[in-house]
């Protein structure tokens, strides 16, 4: 089975939102934020048990990105 990506367009005030909707869909396998160069700023691997405190750095971290950007894009790998 391969990996499906999907790619969403977000404002720095839609993101933190946006990644707490990826998390509860729990079908994504890891989460990749690139800035609007295309860079990837910050890489997040998605397992069954992130969830609640474990959940927190992460989006803590998906915060300052969004203080420093515009606009980024949010890659979403998922199970084929």
């Amino acid at each position: 089975m391969a990996d499906v990506q999907e790619e969403f367009k977000v404002t720095s005030e839609n993101i933190v939102g946006k990644v707490k909707q990826i998390f509860q869909e729990g079908n994504a396998r890891r989460i990749i934020i690139k800035n609007e160069k295309g860079d990837a700023i910050l890489e997040i691997p998605v397992t069954m048990g992130v969830v609640g405190a474990l959940l927190a750095p992460y989006l803590a971290a998906v915060g300052a990105i969004a203080a420093v950007v515009t606009n980024c894009s949010i890659v979403v790998v998922k199970k084929d």
